[in-house]
């Protein structure tokens, strides 16, 4: 009886909703990705042992490799959604500039990081990929910057509407609610894009970001898509 109600649950039917995603299941990956790549600088600092080191290392290196395999042709969907974007005439002009920017620094960045997959999983070695995962990441950074000014210009909006609205009146009360769940999604995308952006910015050396900080905010970025995903799949 004990077994069948924790089979039968409803939080153990929601979480196989969340792991049958690819989405949910990379946010698991890149969690553990980033708080390896934390933990494993966290250990070095204190001058553990190489033998506690390895495996951290190792989880960060395999879960990269994983998630790079995972994510294989992606880089169709984020074109497809630019131009989407692009055809919205109805769109505010800067959410729908700042959305095709997005979208195609995604795509850039996943497209770069494509060419390089042979390489990674050592089926055929290239000496353009080094080259290549730098563009990769300079796409990926353009992609997040264009995704920053999306949301501060979305929040700078959404104060517009809040001033306006008369919280006194029925359809002010909802109106007043309905702007209060835009700025929290808004607010977690922005969070999330300020983490996310420190990736590219140490790898591409125009930051002087340590692992540890890399890691952490990488760690922070992956919860809150871990959090968006698990609401998506309720």
């Amino acid at each position: 009886m004990v077994a069948d109600a924790v089979i039968y649950h409803p939080a153990v039917a929601h979480y196989l909703k969340f792991v049958a995603t690819t989405v949910g299941r990379d946010k698991l990956l890149r969690t553990l990705q980033y708080f390896a790549r934390f933990y494993a600088w966290y250990l070095l600092r204190t001058n553990a042992t190489k033998d506690k080191i390895q495996p951290w290392e190792a989880v960060k290196k395999q879960f990269g490799l994983v998630r790079k395999v995972l994510r294989a042709g992606k880089n169709v969907e984020h074109f497809k959604a630019a131009a989407v974007a692009a055809d919205n005439k109805n769109m505010d002009p800067v959410l729908r500039y700042t959305a095709v920017g997005r979208q195609l620094g995604y795509a850039g960045y996943l497209t770069m990081d494509l060419a390089t997959l042979l390489d990674a999983t050592g089926i055929r070695k290239s000496p353009n990929a080094k080259r290549l995962q730098q563009e990769a990441y300079r796409f990926w950074a353009a992609g997040i910057t264009f995704s920053i000014v999306g949301q501060l210009y979305t929040l700078w909006r959404l104060r517009q509407r809040e001033a306006k609205v008369d919280k006194k009146e029925g359809e002010g009360v909802v109106e007043g609610k309905r702007i209060a769940i835009e700025r929290a999604a808004s607010q977690l995308q922005l969070t999330s894009d300020l983490c996310d952006i420190t990736v590219p910015l140490a790898a591409l050396s125009w930051v002087n970001f340590d692992d540890g900080f890399v890691g952490l905010a990488g760690t922070v970025s992956s919860l809150l898509g871990v959090y968006s995903q698990w609401k998506k799949t309720a």
